[in-house]
């Protein structure tokens, strides 16, 4: 354990988080999402939810304010659909944690997985609600 460090960064995210440079991209994953084909490599949270993955990691992870967006999300695929609950937690976890000055783009379907398999790395979480998926662009950190 580390002090100040929530204890779902694993050593094996927080090295991912840590070797990540501006501009590259985290991807972070439902359980139905199928991460291990993808490409990238894995970091397995089959514990917990897309949501509170994204908690953990973006109390540590900036995102990129250089591009006007750097979060994306998997549009529905039925026609007509509303948008899934689950937009709304990651919308809040980003506020929280970066302020409001974010939104979340949303990508097609196969878009979302062109994008995911050109990630750094790619999170798996046990997440069972749908379009539970969300790419990170990396910020910087700006000296204070």
């Amino acid at each position: 354990m580390l002090k100040g460090l929530d204890p779902l960064l694993s050593p094996d995210l927080i090295y991912a988080l840590r070797a990540m440079g501006h501009g590259d991209e985290l991807t972070v994953v439902d359980a139905n999402y199928p991460a291990s084909s993808a490409g990238p490599d894995v970091i397995r949270l089959d514990a917990v939810s897309a949501t509170t993955a994204l908690d953990a990691i973006l109390s540590v992870m900036p995102l990129d304010d250089f591009v006007p967006e750097a979060c994306w999300v998997m549009n529905p695929v039925e026609k007509g659909a509303k948008e899934p609950p689950i937009f709304d937690e990651f919308r809040s976890v980003i506020e929280k944690r970066e302020g409001p000055k974010f939104r979340l783009a949303a990508l097609e379907r196969f878009k979302f997985y062109e994008r995911a398999r050109e990630s750094f790395a790619i999170v798996a979480t046990g997440e069972r609600r749908l379009y539970g998926n969300i790419i990170l662009k990396k910020g910087i950190i700006r000296p204070q």
